[in-house]
């Protein structure tokens, strides 16, 4: 408590809301990744909703927003990845279930991390 901080040690208030924001957006987005893979167990309803969050992403992608492309793209990729692990396509089945696999836990790292980084950034201003 009686230690001494430099003040440029102590994070603004922007930078620690954005990185309070991407640690749950990530957090939320490597969740639903979870979520979707576990829901499209089914072939006939991985297609159904890989294709209504690849619209999604579409339709985000289109967005003037640099945050919205950001998210849209992702969103993309999810859902056409998801169509392509319930097509019996030979190569294309179990590698897009790893690339599913894989950033659905790069995204909760990246949240994990994120919010470590925030609670650490809090503790400083305090």
């Amino acid at each position: 408590m009686s230690e001494i901080m430099r003040r440029d040690e102590i994070p603004s208030a922007s930078s620690l809301s954005k990185t309070g924001i991407t640690a749950i957006g990530c957090t939320a987005a490597g969740v639903f990744l979870i979520l979707l893979g576990v829901i499209s167990s089914n072939p006939v309803v991985g297609i159904i909703a890989g294709s209504i969050v690849a619209l999604f992403g579409f339709g985000s992608f289109t967005s003037k927003d640099l945050a919205d492309k950001k998210a849209g793209i992702v969103l993309l990729a999810a859902g056409i990845l998801t169509v392509l692990s319930k097509i019996p396509i030979p190569f294309f089945q179990p590698f897009s279930k790893v690339l599913l696999g894989i950033g659905a836990a790069g995204l909760l790292l990246t949240g994990i991390w994120n919010g470590i980084k925030f609670f650490t950034g809090l503790k400083k201003r305090s």
